[in-house]
């Protein structure tokens, strides 16, 4: 396995969209940097000698997560007595855990599918990278209860595109002024086209998905995308199916559903939505899903000589990230990633 180390991408608790000369939004975070985080009166003191945390991640499945273990390495590496553990969770029970969350029963959450987007409803304010992407992955408990949401999956997510670009000799450049797409129309799939736009400055992104997305979804996307960034990008939804001809200038396919995870859909299903036979072997394929390692979206995209990776290194990168808002010091990102790549 090709090490999921290189480069930890920031997203600030409090980051605001700005335009830059490139029109991309810049994210930074002094959390990831090695500075205080916003937590930092809060969670400062929480070494050894103070009361455990409890942190956990919710969804549905969430069984085969490995994020339990990796937030558990990164606790012993610290000397902290937290604990992480993953609750299965029904549509019915999202809002009974953020309420849990809100009293103080857990110190942070973490979200998975299919609750993205209802994680962000419930919250009571919601960082500005959540707000874009529609969806929140992070649940920060904050003075009083205070639920703020964060998506800490766009800046993990661009972060692994532009890994997989360097292995061809690219960077984050690769990506600007491109076409992109995206197959999924869910919480994962709105992370993935906020960090194609506001992150690497994609032009044009096209949308598959089994449910053919609705036009009020691209255009909400596409309205929010195009504020952020001050340029006018272009979002197309189309049906789960491969086109006669990809776009020449396609850089970027990324897999933004449950299909070929162990327990979900087959993989087979995304792998035929795409016109392999038209993609230049300069795009890079992602796909989210970690479990297995080696799905048939990521084999195939590798038989056809693209730089390809599966959903581990995004899990470490959104991980860390994560780690810093509540705790409000850096994570050991490093041992985070070392973890993932012995228990898979």
């Amino acid at each position: 396995m090709k090490s999921l180390r290189g480069g930890l991408p920031a997203v600030a608790s409090d980051a605001r969209p700005r335009r830059d000369r490139g029109a991309r939004v810049s994210v930074r975070c002094g959390t990831c940097a090695g500075t205080a985080g916003p937590n930092e009166g809060n969670r400062g003191a929480q070494q050894a000698g103070n009361p455990p945390l409890r942190f956990a991640v919710i969804g549905s499945p969430v069984a085969h997560s490995r994020s339990p273990a990796m937030h558990a390495a990164a606790y012993r590496a610290l000397g902290m007595p937290h604990t992480y553990e993953a609750i299965e969770t029904s549509v019915a029970e999202v809002e009974s855990r953020v309420e849990a969350l809100r009293r103080g029963e857990f110190a942070g959450l973490n979200v998975t599918v299919p609750h993205k987007v209802r994680a962000m409803e419930l919250a009571d304010s919601v960082d500005a990278i959540a707000r874009i992407a529609g969806a929140a992955n992070t649940l920060v408990r904050g003075d009083g209860g205070r639920i703020t949401a964060h998506n800490t999956d766009v800046p993990a997510l661009a972060g692994e595109l532009v890994r997989l670009a360097e292995e061809r000799g690219g960077n984050e450049d690769t990506f600007r002024g491109t076409t992109a797409l995206v197959l999924g129309a869910g919480g994962a799939a709105r992370a993935a086209i906020a960090a194609l736009a506001s992150v690497l400055g994609v032009a044009r992104i096209i949308v598959r998905d089994i449910t053919f997305p609705h036009q009020a979804f691209t255009e909400q996307m596409q309205r929010v995308l195009s504020a952020a960034t001050g340029t006018r990008l272009e979002i197309t939804a189309e049906p789960l199916a491969p086109a006669r001809a990809e776009a020449r200038d396609l850089s970027a396919i990324v897999q933004a559903t449950s299909c070929g995870m162990s327990g979900g859909a087959p993989g087979a299903i995304v792998v035929d939505a795409v016109g392999w036979d038209t993609v230049a072997n300069t795009a890079v394929a992602l796909d989210v899903v970690y479990v297995p390692r080696n799905t048939p979206f990521v084999e195939h995209a590798r038989s056809r000589g693209l730089a390809s990776g599966n959903g581990l290194g995004m899990l470490a990168r959104q991980g860390a990230l994560a780690f810093a808002l509540w705790l409000g010091q850096k994570a050991p990102f490093e041992i985070m990633c070392a973890c993932l790549e012995k228990a898979t």
